[in-house]
Order: structure tokens, then C-alpha cells, then sequence
């Protein structure tokens, strides 16, 4: 019978093996997993590749592979059909996901306030209602129109008394070679950028005007991946956060973007070393990426609030099914 016994032996271990992971990996090896970023890599995505580079996800046992969007991305349907485990995406993209019935959520922070602005010439511009009868360029996102009617409402100016004009995401041509007055963008990059170019320039950032201070970018996945692997969900938004907190150490440190700004770097190609210095400087000089790796439920539902009323929204966000915000 010491063949029926050693038989049994080695089925018992196969199906141990078998069970150990679920996908059968070693134990203790790495978890393989994508992340979709929302843009091409740059300053806003420091705290990214210093986990990177300085190992804090392979120290959560994952094994990242950062993905740049393309034309066609559309991350939260790559999330949901398992083709990406992570995203960067705008929090307004988030929301306006969860109303096209896609289930994903937010699980950490990545930049801590809005970076939408209205840039202006400052010599001819002081405040928004200074923007009457001017012409301002958008994008034509509706969250370009919430942005603008949201700056003029709060200085008392009429919405509907400028001139807009839709110039896609060439506000740094247009505004350069004077084509409008005005244009809704990034105060972190082509409001750096214009200023690069000795090109004089103001913004009325959205959050001192009406807004709240939402979180501008966010971390998501699904919430089927939440469900099934919730370590690796967890590890994922941990090491992120220990990426961001070390870039604003680091810089709070008196190291400059030295460090930080070197793991963006390395871990990518063609980036121009000034160019993101400078949207560095200017998020770190925001206290953009602070604090890291928590969500504050009132600026949440400030957000929800004001996307709803800006017609961004339908309607409020449920804020406990879009963020994991924890016990």
C-alpha cells in the first residue's frame, strides 16, 4: 500500500501548490500590475517614479509597469475589463465614470488641490471681471466652462458677458501670440510654461475663486480588484502615498527638486530637465502634493457640491462607493 500512500502524497501537494496565490505565482514573488497614467509622464507624476526608482512598490511586493495614455485610452473601461489594475485620473473624470455606470474608485490622493486656472495678461487684466467683453479661449470640456463660469461668478462677473472661444489644449500658442485674452489651463504647466517664455502671466486658480480645494488627480481602481485583491489594492495606495511624502521631505528637506525630480527623470525619456524643475517648484511652492496619501471627506463633498452646480455632475456623488476613504 506505500503506492496508494505516496499517490496520495503527491496529490494532496498538488493541489497545495495549486491553491497557494490563486494565480499561480510563488509564494512571496511580486504582484505584476499596471498603472495608466492620465497624461504623459511629468511633475505631477514625481512621486510616482520616486517609488519607483527608490523601490518603495517592489517593497510592497508589486511589480509596476507605468503606462502613458494614448488617444484612444479610456482607463476606466481598461480598468474595468482587467486590462489595467491602476489610473491617474482627474477627479471630475472619476465622477462623470461612476455616472456612465463604471465601477471605480478612488484610493488615494495624488495631487491635493485644483490646477485648473483662467490665465491672463496681468497688464491688462487685474481681476476676472476684467474679462467682460474680452475673448477666453477653452478646451471645450464642460469642466473648462465650470472652471471660468466658477472665477467670474465669485468676482461678480456675468458669465455670459465673454467671449469664448474654443482653441482646444493650445492655450500657450493662443495666449502667446495674443489670439484671446484669456484661457482656461494648468497653473503648473502652461501657466510655467508662458512664464518660461517671458511671457507675462497671471492665473486665477479655480480654488481661490469659488472652488473648493478638491483633489485635482486621484488614484483608481476597481472595485471588483478591491474586492478580490485587497492587499495589493492597499500596498498600491501605501507605497504611492511613501512616493509622494518622500518628494515633499525631500524638497521641504533643502534638497530642492534635486531628488525627486531625478527619479522623474530617470525613469523616463525626453523630458526637459528645466521644464519640469520649474512645474516642480511651482507644485511643491502650492503645497500641491500635501497632505499625501489622505482624502479629506469634506473637500469631497465640497467637490460633489460644486461639480453638480457647474453641470459637471448630475448628482452628488455617493462619497463612500467613489473613495475609499477608510473607517
Amino acid at each position: 500500500m506505500r503506492w496508494v500512500a505516496a499517490l496520495l502524497a503527491a496529490i494532496l501537494a498538488s493541489v497545495a501548490v495549486a491553491g497557494c496565490g490563486g494565480d499561480g505565482a510563488e509564494p512571496g514573488a511580486s504582484r505584476e500590475a499596471t498603472l495608466v497614467l492620465d497624461f504623459q509622464p511629468n511633475a505631477v507624476h514625481a512621486g510616482i517614479y520616486s517609488a519607483l526608482e527608490r523601490g518603495f512598490y517592489r517593497d510592497a511586493g508589486i511589480d509596476l509597469r507605468v503606462q502613458e495614455p494614448s488617444a484612444s485610452t479610456d482607463a476606466p473601461k481598461l480598468l474595468e475589463a482587467g486590462r489595467a489594475e491602476f489610473a491617474i485620473l482627474d477627479i471630475h473624470d472619476l465622477g462623470l465614470a461612476r455616472e456612465r455606470g463604471l465601477d471605480v474608485v478612488g484610493i488615494t490622493p495624488i495631487v491635493q488641490r485644483p490646477l485648473a486656472a483662467v490665465l491672463v495678461d496681468p497688464a491688462d487684466v487685474h481681476r476676472p471681471r476684467d474679462l467682460e467683453g474680452r475673448k477666453v479661449g477653452v478646451t471645450g470640456l464642460p469642466s473648462d466652462d465650470a472652471v471660468l463660469d466658477s472665477v467670474l461668478q465669485a468676482d461678480g462677473a456675468d458669465p455670459e458677458a465673454v467671449d469664448r472661444v474654443t482653441i482646444g489644449f493650445n492655450a500657450v500658442a493662443s495666449l502667446a501670440a495674443g489670439r484671446v485674452d484669456a484661457a482656461t489651463a494648468f497653473w503648473n504647466a502652461e501657466g510655467v510654461e508662458l512664464k518660461r517664455q517671458g511671457i507675462p502671466i497671471g492665473a486665477f486658480r479655480v480654488d481661490d475663486y469659488g472652488a473648493p480645494r478638491y483633489p485635482e488627480l486621484v488614484l483608481v481602481t476597481s472595485r471588483e480588484l478591491i474586492e478580490r485583491e485587497p492587499d495589493l489594492t492597499a500596498s498600491m495606495a501605501e507605497a504611492t502615498a511613501r512616493g509622494y511624502r518622500f518628494a515633499v521631505s525631500n524638497y521641504r528637506s533643502g534638497a530642492g527638486s534635486g531628488s525627486s525630480l531625478s527619479d522623474l527623470l530617470a525613469g523616463t525619456s525626453g523630458l526637459d530637465r528645466d521644464v519640469q524643475r520649474n512645474q516642480l517648484d511651482a507644485l511643491m511652492a502650492a503645497h500641491a502634493f500635501e497632505p499625501a496619501g489622505r482624502f479629506d471627506p469634506k473637500a469631497l463633498s465640497a467637490w460633489g457640491r460644486w461639480d453638480v452646480a457647474h453641470g459637471i455632475l448630475d448628482a452628488r456623488p455617493d462619497l463612500q462607493a467613489t473613495f475609499d476613504l477608510g473607517d
